[in-house]
């Protein structure tokens, strides 16, 4: 009598990276909010950009200067400043948000949205000091789970301080 092999147990799968994509009218002035906001980094496509403008591959109308630098014109991202990145392409595997430009503007509460947590005792002073950056309170919530403020970024993008 032949005995079959246990299977194989399955591997645990490989982690995946990934971004948080926000729409945007102005992902310029989204990024200086959110990294003002979070205490991330604009990331600095610069080389990258001016690297493809050598070569031809991205016209000077897919450009903006951003604080100095050259900058593509519809996207940018935030990353959290601890977290690796290519030095080459400015871009960063980790912790990010990508701003995008978009022509519509938002119209509905979004389905998906950032909470922070600046930790204890902290929530109030945080709320006014995102209010400084340009977010706008919209509701203080008390309920047995917790108590949190929802707030607005500078496009109306809800997000949450515990």
């Amino acid at each position: 009598m032949t005995s079959t092999p246990a299977p194989t147990p399955p591997s645990a799968p490989t982690p995946v990276h990934w971004k948080l994509v926000v729409d945007a009218g102005d992902p310029h002035a989204q990024a200086d909010f959110w990294a003002a906001a979070l205490g991330y980094e604009v990331e600095d496509n610069s080389a990258l950009i001016e690297r493809l403008l050598q070569l031809g591959a991205l016209p000077a109308a897919a450009t903006v200067d951003f604080h100095g630098r050259a900058a593509f014109r519809d996207l940018i991202a935030v990353r959290h400043p601890d977290d690796p990145y290519d030095k080459d392409s400015g871009t960063g595997p980790g912790r990010r948000l990508l701003f995008q430009r978009v022509p519509e503007a938002k119209t509905v509460k979004n389905r998906i949205h950032l909470d922070l947590h600046p930790g204890e005792g902290r929530r109030d002073s945080e709320v006014e000091r995102l209010e400084g950056l340009g977010a706008s309170a919209l509701r203080h919530v008390k309920e047995p789970a917790g108590e949190w403020v929802v707030m607005a970024d500078p496009e109306g993008n809800e997000f949450c301080v515990h």
